[in-house]
């Protein structure tokens, strides 16, 4: 309900004023009169949840929006900051719910129908935040973060054209933005030198701290790559890592302590101990391994047949394991999460995982979750499901290596030496999961798959259960979204020109390969 008193008005008045300036004090008092003198109405909630949301707190933020809607159930503004909030506690088939039910009445708020798409599109659900963006910035045409947010989203869904022109006429009104820059350096190969020049002047004219020019410097990275000149190539990517290593906060070890505590944990009497029986009407299929492997490929070719969909990446496997820990207050995996999950029923980690994908899933028998960082959870996946099946990437050490380094994405890639020391680890646990899994975990060499296309494909489509199909061969034609680093590359045939493409850079890398030698991997 709305009221319709012109002091409860003028209340509501002053709040909205607040939010806009980020006065949250005053955001709460104006809430906290409002629903003294009209408890009925549903802007005291509303104004409570956006205060909470600024204090980044989810679940009362949640608490309040929720009561707005029961007040009054026409607020899309507070369905789609609820749908956000939702997103934030993992509940993603509530959010998907709430958007659904409240897009068609976003027509007048380019506001809302910006931050719908936005949370669509953290649930990987392109399709659905694609029309949003563009219905904002009809509505508000000269909006840059509308923008932006489109032609990330037209990356994601192959419309490569069209995100080009985006950036393109972005960089135009506001030549020195430095991620844009970045983002049109990752659309394609590039052929000369004049971005690059241009993006020079931007280094030339932005602040000294490196920290202030990371984009930038992966930007020039990249793209001296494409042009073959790489000595130039590897100082930006350094520089890149170099960055971004001063304002991480972030301890390789921590990683690593993690990887050896699931190798002590998840043995082979512990994968026999009361594993789950229960059968489900989908099957999962986990591709793992590092990132830049091969795993969204391996992913486009598999999703290419009739009774496989993908789902993407999710972080739902690691937080499934977290909720049955019991462990509460802790934002990322521990040693003592994983010794706890391990204690916990596989059975359950199983069902709970399958209910919280299930927004996603349509009427394929198997489909396909592809977060790399799930290879540290493949001793999990075999319990809980015994039909599930694991396809894990390997790749040459060193390519491997250097894709991730000189990417923006990953926290143990920033500098050689943590590199290295996350590789080993990686290296014990997979080796671990080669002699405990056995058959349950499928191997694919990324150099063969793409050098024997078809061969490794027929392979793992057998290794699933499946008849071979012919569009498993064409998958550069899957129309499905990809969000991943590889966005671009596999809406192309498969190549072979990233195979040994570290030897480029041998001179530069020498120190990781001394380390990986001596740590025992095999090169």
């Amino acid at each position: 309900m709305k009221s319709s008193r012109p002091d409860i008005l003028q209340m509501a008045a002053v709040g909205r004023q607040a939010v806009k300036v980020r006065d949250w004090a005053r955001v709460n008092a104006c809430a906290l009169e409002i629903s003294k003198h009209a408890p009925q109405d549903a802007e005291g909630p509303f104004l409570f949840g956006l205060a909470q949301k600024a204090a980044r707190r989810a679940e009362p933020a949640a608490r309040y929006f929720a009561r707005a809607i029961e007040l009054d159930e026409s607020r899309y503004d507070a369905g789609v900051e609820l749908a956000h909030q939702y997103i934030l506690l993992n509940r993603y088939a509530d959010a998907r719910q709430l958007l659904d039910r409240y897009r068609s009445s976003l027509d007048d708020s380019p506001v809302y129908l910006d931050m719908a798409g936005q949370t669509y599109a953290a649930m990987s659900l392109y399709r659905d935040a694609y029309p949003l963006y563009k219905a904002a910035i009809a509505k508000q045409p000269n909006v840059e973060p509308f923008k932006a947010n489109l032609a990330s989203c037209a990356v994601y869904l192959g419309k490569i054209d069209e995100a080009r022109s985006i950036y393109e006429g972005l960089l135009k009104r506001n030549p020195m933005h430095q991620q844009n820059h970045y983002e049109l350096s990752q659309l394609g190969r590039a052929g000369d030198d004049a971005h690059i020049r241009k993006m020079l002047y931007v280094l030339q004219k932005s602040d000294p701290d490196p920290a202030k020019n990371i984009f930038i410097y992966y930007a020039l990275g990249k793209e001296y790559e494409d042009l073959e000149q790489w000595d130039d190539s590897f100082r930006y990517y350094k520089k890149g890592g170099d960055a971004v290593k001063t304002v991480a906060d972030y301890d390789v070890a921590t990683d690593v302590e993690v990887i050896d505590r699931i190798v002590d944990v998840c043995d082979a009497e512990w994968l026999a101990d009361t594993p789950s029986k229960e059968k489900h009407p989908r099957t999962p299929v986990f591709i793992v391994g590092l990132p830049r492997t091969g795993t969204t490929l391996t992913d486009r070719i598999l999703s290419s047949h009739s009774q496989v969909q993908s789902a993407g990446e999710t972080q739902l496997m690691q937080m499934v394991l977290k909720r049955n820990s019991r462990i509460q207050g802790v934002s990322g995996m521990t040693p003592e999460i994983v010794t706890a999950a391990a204690a916990a029923d596989a059975a359950q980690i199983g069902r709970d995982y399958l209910d919280a994908i299930s927004y996603r899933l349509s009427d394929e028998p198997l489909f396909i979750d592809k977060l790399p960082e799930n290879v540290n959870y493949a001793g999990f996946i075999a319990k809980a499901w015994p039909d599930a099946k694991i396809v894990h990437l390997r790749r040459h050490p060193m390519d491997a290596c250097f894709a991730m380094y000189k990417q923006s994405y990953f926290r143990f890639a920033y500098s050689l030496d943590d590199l290295a020391e996350y590789y080993l680890a990686y290296d014990r646990m997979s080796r671990h999961w080669r002699g405990t899994l056995g058959d349950r975990m499928v191997e694919v060499e990324y150099e063969k798959l793409v050098s024997s296309q078809e061969h490794e494909t027929r392979r793992l489509i057998a290794a699933l259960g499946l008849e071979f199909e012919e569009a498993c061969l064409h998958f550069e034609k899957n129309i499905a979204a990809v969000a991943t680093a590889s966005s671009t590359q596999v809406r192309e045939k498969a190549h072979t020109r990233s195979i040994d493409k570290w030897r480029q850079y041998a001179e530069h890398l020498e120190p990781l390969r001394q380390r990986l030698e001596a740590g025992g991997v095999d090169l």
